[in-house]
């Protein structure tokens, strides 16, 4: 018996959405959060060695 979700995930027409298409958003999501840490870290390192001269 396959268990039911009580609020199924569906898309702006109504149809389901797929695992993979989750999957692809929380990739996508991951990759921003990693890209923004980065830029802050980058932009601290070249703070820091500004701060040296």
């Amino acid at each position: 018996m396959v268990a039911e979700t009580r609020f199924p995930l569906t898309g702006p027409n109504g149809s389901l959405i797929s695992t993979t298409h989750i999957r692809e958003l929380t990739m996508a999501d991951v990759a921003f959060v990693v890209t923004t840490v980065a830029i802050f870290a980058l932009v601290a390192f070249v703070a820091k060695g500004v701060a040296k001269l």
